[in-house]
């Protein structure tokens, strides 16, 4: 399970990479990047809900698999972490370096594969009953992370700074 999951992974990274890296080059005179501010009020909230639910709460039972024999869940955690790592890596190499309008899509690329991965976990790891809490807790990242790709998608017209018509 180890290798296939590995494979998949650097196939995907790989892939990913290599669109941003194209696409990069592509639009590589366009304007330089920043984020638009300030940020929404609620943006901290989301952001706080994403890091508490997206990986603090993950984490500690991803290391207690691991310690009470669980490799499966320690592998299949394992994998979501590089990944969300890589994703994050990414973010801060197209904005911070190179202020590249990129950076708006590497949510949208790594954000199905991270569905992906966790749907992918509640298959491999079965429907063993001491494992239930494991494929609950895969659910509510499903439910984050769709909630996040979504709100990621609302907010397309903010950081292209679209033009709002002014209401009377």
């Amino acid at each position: 399970m180890n290798l296939y999951l590995f494979l998949e992974n650097l196939i995907f990274f790989l892939l990913a990479t290599s669109f941003l890296v194209v696409v990069g080059w592509a639009w590589r005179h366009a304007k330089p990047f920043s984020l638009p501010e300030p940020l929404p009020g609620w943006f901290k909230i989301w952001f706080g809900t994403v890091q508490v639910l997206g990986v603090l709460l993950p984490l500690p039972i991803m290391v207690l698999s691991g310690v009470w024999g669980y490799t499966s869940v320690l592998i299949v955690l394992g994998w979501y972490f590089v990944m969300l790592a890589l994703q994050i890596l990414s973010e801060i190499i197209t904005l911070r370096q190179f202020h590249n309008v990129v950076w708006v899509m590497v949510p949208y690329l790594y954000l199905p594969y991270r569905l992906w991965q966790l749907y992918e976990g509640l298959i491999l790891l079965g429907s063993a009953s001491e494992l239930l809490w494991i494929r609950y807790l895969l659910v509510l990242e499903i439910v984050l992370w769709t909630g996040n790709y979504a709100l990621d998608l609302s907010q397309l017209p903010r950081l292209f700074r679209w033009e709002v018509r002014e209401t009377n």
